[in-house]
């Protein structure tokens, strides 16, 4: 069910992650998938488009994909969404922007790090301050301390930005962890942004994903931001969704003046409705496949680069590695200069650490295991 694309397909298809390389190059860094997209998703753009869908989205409250997305929810999370809470935007790091802006006081902005790199700076954009919640490289867990997070919403922040399941850890938080976050936010009447958008992708063996609206007292200090883009691999089709179960949040966030929340895309709302409603099948076997994904390349690296320190990986296909080891600050310059594979520096998610990578892992086990080669020849 899940198809592996031609180099030569997928420098069409992925212009981004495959477009920006040398032909020579492997590509293992932007987070986008190497598979065919689902069937389901495909015929329904093929109809939209024939039918001549280009024109501006349907802005009712709650439509096809807030319909779409409950059903989805419920299935697969066990949450009951009312459609009404869903609100299009055009994809997540829009989505927390706008949340940020229109929901939160204006003081500083908890971002755990590492942090996902597009959204280092969105506390920035919103005109608020950044204060980072940084977890050891060195410990043996990532967790997000709540001691700290107590501390620095004393100290005056006001939002958590929180990332579940977190990108670059891969970590999947349990109920207990989240509800520990939940009762250090309302101790301190703060705000919590949930951007979920790697919820579909926990693999086999790990605790399941909880939304963070999902536990008894949230409602009224947090939304979440969802997407089926990285499951379903519809990032450029624009379409992700703001969850607001609070009535005042979403009505402030629904009345915002149009040119700040008005990009989603109408295909994109095709694609979301026929992968939350049609494609829990060709899911559940791309959990299959990246989780034996996961486990190769967890072999992989004990054969070709035994020093390196990955983080287990429950949720995502972008693993955490610890390359310190092997003595080179930038070790995905190296392995680029020298292994022709790009990775994504571990810097560019935890500004100032040496010696880390993210490495995508969903492709073929033949890339995957070549990608690995390279690796350990640019840098053993």
């Amino acid at each position: 069910m899940i198809v592996d694309r031609t180099d030569e397909e997928l420098r069409y298809a992925l212009p981004c992650k495959w477009g920006l390389v040398d032909e020579d190059v492997l590509p293992a860094w932007v987070a986008e998938n190497d598979y065919a997209w689902p069937p389901a998703i495909e015929a329904a753009l093929r109809e939209a488009v024939a039918r001549g869908l280009t024109g501006y989205p349907d802005f009712d409250e709650g439509g096809p994909v807030g319909q779409a997305y409950a059903g989805f929810a419920a299935r697969q999370f066990g949450h009951e969404v009312d459609p009404r809470w869903v609100i299009p935007t055009a994809d997540v790091t829009a989505g927390v922007r706008l949340a940020l802006d229109v929901l939160s006081d204006p003081g500083p902005v908890v971002m755990p790090i590492p942090g996902y790199t597009p959204q280092l700076a969105i506390a920035e954009i919103t005109g608020r301050q950044r204060v980072d919640l940084v977890v050891d490289p060195d410990a043996e867990r990532a967790e997000i301390d709540l001691d700290e997070l107590d501390r620095l919403f004393a100290a005056g922040a006001r939002t958590l930005l929180l990332t579940q399941p977190h990108n670059p850890w891969g970590r999947v938080f349990t109920r207990a962890e989240l509800e520990g976050i939940r009762d250090v936010v309302r101790r301190h009447g703060a705000r919590v942004v949930s951007d979920e958008i790697h919820a579909p992708l926990v693999l086999d063996g790990s605790p399941p994903h909880v939304p963070y609206l999902s536990l008894d007292g949230t409602a009224d200090h947090a939304v979440a931001v969802v997407a089926g883009s990285k499951a379903f691999n519809t990032q450029g089709l624009k379409c992700a969704q703001i969850i607001a179960p609070d009535p005042a949040a979403n009505a402030a966030l629904r009345n915002v003046p149009m040119a700040r929340n008005d990009s989603w895309s109408p295909l994109g709302v095709v694609a979301a409705v026929a992968g939350y409603t049609d494609c829990d099948d060709w899911l559940d076997a791309l959990r299959v496949r990246l989780s034996s994904q996961r486990d190769l390349l967890v072999e992989l690296l004990a054969e070709h680069l035994p020093d390196a320190r990955m983080r287990p990986l429950e949720a995502t296909y972008l693993a955490w590695i610890d390359l310190r080891a092997y003595g080179h600050d930038d070790p995905a310059a190296v392995a680029l200069e020298h292994g022709r594979v790009r990775l994504a520096p571990g810097h560019d998610y935890h500004p100032g650490l040496p010696g880390h990578v993210r490495l995508n892992l969903a492709t073929s086990a033949d890339r995957l295991t070549e990608i690995v080669r390279r690796m350990a020849k640019a840098l053993v």
